[in-house]
């Protein structure tokens, strides 16, 4: 005769059944966010080194490839109401939305242009400072080429629940979010939060644009 497990014991040994298969998902998550930026950075240079129509810069493969690759690791939220301001707080809902959607693109398409002109380059991590605490960091690092100085590149991270999130990139000692927050001020400025948006709109129709080497072409 077969014996049944009391329900208790078997609503444990579910839960830990449960809490197994969760484990790799757990362990990804808690992925140290120097080890986050290494593991992107290594990754989006491989797959351009092994892609000849990334090498050849297909502006639709790099955004693919950004997209897929970099933009679920990226605060959006967080770095479209940095950059906006104190403007932010006056926004309302759907334009906040509409303000994250064109940053999103403007960022994608910069972002890819950059990737462009990747060839033998690679990243080297600088030591990495911070408390087990630490809920907001700075991961610094330098891009290093075949010829001249290495490119210095950092990122500001806050810890989400258990994931790490980038919402801040410094290059040269320029931080992003600094240099677009002139930037939108100024829009703000001269058309409020509509006007910020007609621009940030009108610069990524810019990226659709076909160059006037295309136009002769076809």
């Amino acid at each position: 005769m077969k014996k049944c497990l009391p329900a208790g014991l078997f609503s444990l040994l579910l839960a830990l059944v449960a809490v197994v298969s969760l484990m790799p998902q757990l362990a990804a998550a808690a992925e140290a966010p120097d080890a986050l930026v290494k593991r992107l950075s290594d990754e989006v240079l491989a797959e351009i080194k092994s892609d000849k129509d990334l090498q050849n810069g297909s502006v639709q493969r790099l955004n693919a490839l950004v997209d897929r690759k970099v933009m679920p690791y990226v605060n959006f939220e967080r770095m479209t109401a940095l950059a906006v301001g104190r403007n932010w707080r006056n926004a309302s809902p759907e334009q906040r939305q509409q303000l994250m959607a064109e940053f999103r693109t403007l960022l994608v398409r910069t972002y890819a242009g950059a990737l462009s002109a990747v060839s033998d380059q690679a990243v080297r991590m600088k030591p990495f400072r911070a408390s087990p605490q630490d809920t907001d960091v700075v991961v610094r690092s330098e891009v290093v080429q075949p010829r001249g100085e290495p490119v210095q590149l950092d990122y500001r991270l806050q810890k989400v629940n258990s994931d790490w999130k980038i919402y801040d990139v410094n290059v040269l000692g320029v931080w992003l979010v600094e240099t677009y927050r002139n930037q939108f001020a100024q829009e703000v400025g001269n058309g409020g939060i509509d006007g910020l948006i007609r621009s940030l709109n009108e610069k990524n129709h810019q990226f659709e644009a076909p160059k006037p080497e295309q136009q002769t072409k076809s």
